[in-house]
């Protein structure tokens, strides 16, 4: 049963990988002044806002030096 294969024409998917086509695709388009102005805009304001949120996160995630050594409540000064 070795040599009952249908033949497989890889031919046709060879010749397919190897073709080129001679039409150039159509040259990019250069954005204009509005839509640079708004992508420097967006990543402006994206930067603005990271920076924004560390300035306002830095005080919740600093520790408090002063509060470290131990107080005494004024329940227990009464005593």
């Amino acid at each position: 049963m070795a040599g009952r294969y249908a033949p497989v024409p890889f031919t046709l998917s060879a010749e397919a990988d190897g073709f080129r086509s001679n039409v150039a695709p159509p040259p990019r388009e250069r954005p204009g002044f509005g839509r640079s102005a708004g992508r420097w805009l967006l990543g402006l304001t994206i930067v603005a806002g990271l920076v924004g949120s560390l300035l306002l996160g830095m005080p919740a995630l600093s520790v408090d030096r002063s509060s470290t050594s131990p107080q005494q409540s004024q329940a227990s000064q009464g005593h």
